[in-house]
């Protein structure tokens, strides 16, 4: 356990007591990334599912095959209660207003009641799934609560309708499949991940759901779902025995309460190395950072990088923990990686394609075999 005493081991002017809001893999990495960057100060971790720190992935990827969840001390190394000098897995922060100016500290309020005053706080409370007003018979799947309920309903013979075919949609929808569940999948678009992969590598997935016999429906809008049954905006219906909403996750960051400054995706606003932008909060510059799902980067080298990558999760709190000790940003920030396991085949997404993009294929996507998609930047008018 670290010790709170750390009069000989900080510098005077350097932070004492820092808070990580979150307590999922960004969380757990940004505790582990300040120990390892020399801080000898006290951290607290705020959770809110009243569970260690657990993967994500393995819930949709590996949904019927895992009865627990992955945990990450297991999987990663670093124990967040080794790590910390106080864990609250089920006190989240409710919010935080700067306080002691112009030295710049932060107060967290906690759930319970209670407050914390630190030099500190790492934003790292992740997202939530999506589920439209009125969908509320539908279910979702984001936490270990919600793939253990899940579990339990998809056996053989399930009737399963999943709304989307994004990252979960596609991955749940192969797991029950290959489980013997009669699964339909209704997608808004013209192609399954068409938002993640763009439209033309999207499409090259469509053959996977009839191979698993699998009833795809592209350019499906739903209009209204039931428990049982769920209605497009052509008039049709598909029944079913469990409704799977998996349209997008959105960051957990209403407890801001305006705080801070956030992108039209309500993720908090943060550069390079994760500091929040400058907002109406009145927080002093260095106090206040995000990681993770929570978090939109800017950077030199990729522009806008949205949160949602596991891979960021995983490397960004060591550039946050380096910019808080003030030390060299000699921490590794790798391009997005985004990895999907669907209907039998290993998907990899290795930076951020945009719509303006030209795919180039290598190898044949309807053989045997691996095949890979480059998306290559349109020559500019005019170059040469």
């Amino acid at each position: 356990m670290a010790t709170s005493d750390d009069s000989a081991d900080q510098p005077p002017l350097g932070p004492r007591r820092i808070v990580v809001a979150g307590a999922g893999l960004a969380g757990l990495r940004t505790a582990g990334a300040l120990r390892e960057a020399g801080f000898r100060g006290e951290i607290t971790v705020l959770g809110a599912e009243g569970l260690a720190p657990y993967d994500r992935p393995p819930l949709t990827k590996e949904l019927l095959s895992r009865s627990e969840p992955v945990w990450l001390a297991d999987e990663l190394g670093g124990d967040l209660f080794q790590l910390a000098d106080r864990v609250e897995l089920a006190t989240p922060a409710r919010s935080i207003t700067p306080v002691d100016q112009p030295e710049g500290r932060v107060r967290v309020d906690l759930a319970d009641g209670a407050e914390i005053v630190a030099d500190v706080v790492v934003v790292a409370t992740g997202a939530h799934a999506v589920l439209p007003d009125g969908w509320e018979g539908a279910t979702c799947v984001h936490t270990a609560a919600d793939a253990a309920a899940l579990r339990g309903r998809l056996v053989a013979g399930t009737r399963l309708v999943c709304i989307g075919a994004g990252w979960i949609g596609a991955e749940v929808s192969g797991v029950a499949s290959a489980a013997g569940c009669r699964v339909t999948v209704l997608e808004a678009a013209s192609a399954p991940l068409s938002a993640q992969l763009g439209r033309t590598v999207g499409a090259l997935t469509v053959p996977w759901y009839e191979a698993n016999g699998i009833d795809l429906h592209l350019d499906a809008r739903v209009s209204t779902v039931h428990p049982d049954r769920v209605y497009l905006a052509d008039g049709r219906h598909v029944d079913a025995d469990v409704v799977l909403v998996a349209v997008g996750a959105r960051p957990t960051t209403a407890w801001l309460d305006g705080a801070v400054a956030l992108t039209s995706r309500g993720a908090v606003s943060v550069d390079r190395v994760g500091r929040a932008d400058a907002s109406p909060g009145g927080f002093a510059p260095g106090t206040v950072y995000a990681v993770g799902d929570c978090a939109d980067r800017v950077t030199e080298r990729d522009g806008y990088v949205p949160g949602g990558h596991w891979a960021g999760a995983l490397h960004h709190p060591a550039l946050v923990a380096a910019d808080i000790m003030s030390g060299p940003l000699s921490a590794s920030d790798p391009a997005p990686h985004t990895f999907s396991t669907q209907h039998g085949h290993h998907l990899s997404l290795f930076g951020q394609p945009t719509p303006t993009d030209q795919v180039v294929l290598r190898g044949d996507p309807g053989q045997p075999g691996s095949w890979t998609a480059l998306y290559v930047e349109p020559p500019q008018v005019g170059s040469s």
